[in-house]
This record gives structure tokens, sequence and C-alpha cells, in this order.
């Protein structure tokens, strides 16, 4: 018994540690990292990703857990289908004012461009929930895999131990989520496919 409360533990830990909403921060960090964007002067690399992580992470984590508690459910009880209707509306709202924010600076089309296939990934999950529930974590990591090959396209560099690290975490996290019963197999894979699809056809296209 001991053993089975420790596994379900590490599960929140992952399902906690790797947010849905950490996609355009980390395609910012590679971006700034392996691209010509790494000569930009380091206060402004630092302003943009302070902009997109208030958008993309802190504000709709901290208005879904507000609106959570406002309606006394449990993050259990919050992953019902039904009820995730309002937290995709939160996430998309901040999404969109965060290309709003990113547009009105000026900034970089790339960089929007990441923010903005985080968005489609949100969008394409939240009509995906109206019929059948799907994993917007692994929807996440998906994105992540696929801004890695569109990244590795356009920059030139070899993505492949990138990758490898991606399919581990992705392994991992969508056994947490099946373990914590949030999701089936179906639902972690089909989210890891729309995500990496979104984030490819996002970065190329919009």
């Amino acid at each position: 018994m001991s053993r089975e409360r420790n596994i379900i533990y590490v599960a929140r830990f992952v399902s906690m540690l790797f947010t849905p909403f950490y996609l355009p921060l980390f395609g910012l960090i590679v971006l700034f990292t392996l691209s010509y964007l790494s000569l930009l002067p380091i206060a402004y690399r630092l302003q943009i990703v302070a902009v997109v992580y208030l958008f993309t992470i802190l504000l709709p984590t901290y208005l879904i857990h507000f609106y959570r508690r406002h309606q006394g459910w449990t993050l259990r009880e919050l992953g019902h289908r039904e009820r995730r209707v309002v937290p995709y509306l939160i996430s998309i709202l901040c999404y969109l004012g965060c290309v709003w924010l990113l547009k009105s600076q000026h900034v970089f089309h790339f960089v929007i461009s990441i923010v903005m296939a985080a968005l489609l990934v949100q969008i394409v999950c939240a009509i995906i929930n109206a019929w059948w529930k799907i994993s917007t974590h692994t929807a996440a990591i998906g994105g992540v895999a696929g801004a890695l090959f569109v990244f590795a396209e356009v920059f030139g560099f070899n993505p492949v131990w990138w990758l490898c690290v991606v399919f581990v975490l992705a392994g991992v996290l969508g056994t947490a989520r099946m373990i914590l019963r949030q999701h089936s197999l179906a639902q972690v894979v089909a989210g890891f496919g729309v995500g990496a699809v979104c984030a490819i056809g996002g970065l190329l296209f919009l």
C-alpha cells in the first residue's frame, strides 16, 4: 500500500512539474539559445521571457486555481471533461493577451509564432474536449517535439538528443496521467499527436 501511495505521489509531482503551459516558454529558451536571436541583448530576451511566463504560465495557472477553489473542486474533480471548459477559455484568453502584447511591442514574428502555435494547441484541444477528453499535458510535450523538429530544419542543428529526451519525458508524463486515472492510453497518445501537428503547422504557417 505504501508503495502504491509513493507511485501516486510521484505521478502527481510529474504532472505538476510538466504543466501544459510550459510549451511557449521552452520554445523561447531554445530559440534564444540555439538561433541567431541569441545575439540579442540579454535584458531584451529576459523581458520577452518574463512577459511570456506571465501570460502563459503564471496568470492562467493562478486564475484556474482560483476558479477551482471558488467551485470547491479538487484537482481530480476539475479534470472531468465537462468541467474543463472554463479552464480552456482562461488559458486561451491569456495566450491571446500575450500575442496581442508581443505584437504591440513589435517583437520578432518567429517569437510570436511560438505563442500562436501553443495557442493553436489549446484551441484544438478545447474543441476536441467538447466530445472527448484529451490530454493537454501530452499535447504540450508533443508541441515541444514538433517545435524542435521545426527549429532543427530552420536553424540547422541536430535535434536527435533533444528529441530523445522529449520522448522519454513524454512517456513518463503519459504514464503519470494514466496512473492518476486522468486519461487513457488513447487520450495521452492523441494528445501528443495533436500537440506535435499543431506546433509544426503553427510555426511554419502562422
